[in-house]
């Protein structure tokens, strides 16, 4: 299996990333925002954590609109399979390949924490390593993570079981406790907290372990 993870200037979860699909097998090249083309053979696109050109505008906005994206958006439209974590979730948002927008946390503070996770769906290749009903703690580290989406397409995530993660207990004001979310195809996942920072005991958990482990399982699979 084949993943991509983009930099851009200011990411900084981007090894982390990659260190987590390096460790469910998956070989990964890192490509940078200004490139118009990515590798021959990707199965998979990460879009990781970190403060993308400063969260000027609104945070992913600017990196939205990166040479890169169009490339991106070509594969998600494919049927090519992209997740994108903390702000990578704000730019897939951005770039119109999820639905809704993450805004200012309620309490207008960063937020850096564990925080337990009920995994919404089993039925997806990003969660199915859970199963529906799981509870799971993983890191989060946001200021801008405030899911917001109008209430129709809010009745269409919850009607077609694409919620893929709600917290336990809210920490940022997101309507109906989501901390991710998937595309219509089911392919695509945006999540806000950070599972690729738990996938070594060494080093705070492992039950983000399940996530790259499962999607490339799944990959292999198909």
């Amino acid at each position: 299996m084949k993943a991509a993870v983009i930099t851009f200037p200011g990411s900084n979860c981007d090894r982390d990333l990659s260190d987590a699909f390096r460790a469910a097998g998956c070989g990964v090249t890192e490509v940078w925002h200004k490139d118009s083309t990515l590798p021959e053979g990707v199965d998979i696109i990460g879009i990781p954590g970190g403060f993308s050109f400063g969260d000027y505008l609104r945070c992913g906005a600017i990196a939205g609109r990166s040479p890169v994206m169009k490339a991106v958006a070509d594969h998600v439209h494919r049927g090519g399979y992209a997740i994108g974590i903390c702000n990578g979730f704000q730019v897939l948002c951005e770039t119109g390949l999820l639905p809704g927008a993450l805004m200012r946390n309620a309490g207008l503070k960063f937020t850096c924490k564990m925080q337990t996770l009920t995994v919404a769906t089993g039925d997806s290749v990003f969660t199915r390593g859970y199963g529906e009903g799981a509870e799971i703690s993983i890191p989060l580290a946001h200021h801008d993570g405030n899911y917001v989406i109008d209430a129709e397409g809010l009745a269409a995530l919850k009607d077609q079981g694409r919620v893929a993660f709600r917290y336990r207990a809210n920490p940022n004001g997101s309507v109906d406790d989501i901390a991710g979310i998937l595309s219509e195809n089911r392919r695509v996942l945006g999540m806000m907290p950070h599972p690729e920072r738990v996938v070594d005991a060494r080093v705070g958990g492992t039950d983000g372990r399940a996530l790259f482990a499962g999607l490339v399982d799944a990959l292999a699979d198909a």
